[in-house]
């Protein structure tokens, strides 16, 4: 009787396998994506990553969905003035200059800020997961230019205003509004809504009723662009 031997499989060829099939797993999940993002320009999201990952920790979910003639153009507007000026302008969903800025302090070994445009703020809730990570912002980019490119940019400020994180369970500027206002937000006047908008960056730590000095003057900047009523760079969501 013949004892059979083991077949030995190189390393190179196993480290082959498993980066064929992540790659594999990553482009499954990336077509994924897409559809998920044609069929979001057409139905409304009942949740999302962020949502689902927040309620993993303890979290509850509070939002009020409303379209973008319900929102108000107040809201529409107010959600360009407080997060992204160029949005009008962007085609691809990313602002190439602050991205490229924000590269270049990172790589001079400071902490990179801003330059997260609502495109990417909707990619990011929408589909990824939350903090400062690296290896999730070429990702985030990428879904970012997909969603500029499949959606009207009503389509991208209804959709970000309704899933944006407001506070502790609390996601939607209707939500917000009834929260914190106790009214819904097509009624609050150009100073409350901005005061609403610019806690965005740091909605489990500020308050709309009590900001801090820089976003407290960053509010009335945008209550002021609101009041204007004729500034370009908001009319693509009219």
């Amino acid at each position: 009787m013949t004892a059979l031997s083991g077949t030995r499989i190189a390393p190179s060829v196993i480290a082959s396998s498993v980066l064929r099939a992540a790659a594999w797993v990553v482009a499954a999940a990336l077509v994924g994506v897409t559809l998920g993002i044609v069929a979001l320009r057409f139905v409304d999201p009942p949740a999302s990553a962020l949502m689902l990952i927040r309620l993993m920790q303890g979290e509850g979910i509070d939002m009020r969905w409303r379209d973008a003639t319900g929102l108000g153009r107040a809201a529409r507007e107010g959600a360009i003035a407080a997060e992204d000026l160029n949005f009008c302008a962007e085609r691809v969903g990313v602002d190439v200059g602050a991205l490229e800025t924000q590269i270049g302090v990172w790589w001079n070994g400071g902490r990179p800020t801003g330059a997260s445009t609502i495109a990417m703020q909707t990619a990011r809730n929408l589909f990824l997961w939350p903090g400062r990570s690296l290896a999730r912002k070429p990702i985030e980019v990428l879904i970012a230019a997909e969603i500029a490119w499949l959606w009207p940019h009503r389509r991208q400020v209804e959709i970000y205003l309704n899933i944006a994180e407001f506070g502790p369970g609390l996601y939607g500027i209707e939500a917000a509004s009834r929260h914190w206002f106790g009214r819904p937000a097509g009624a609050l006047s150009p100073a409350d809504l901005a005061r609403l908008l610019v806690i965005l960056p740091a909605p489990a730590r500020w308050s709309p009723l009590a900001l801090p000095p820089v976003s407290r003057a960053r509010s009335e900047a945008v209550a002021s662009l609101l009041a204007a009523d004729d500034d370009a760079r908001l009319a693509c969501v009219r």
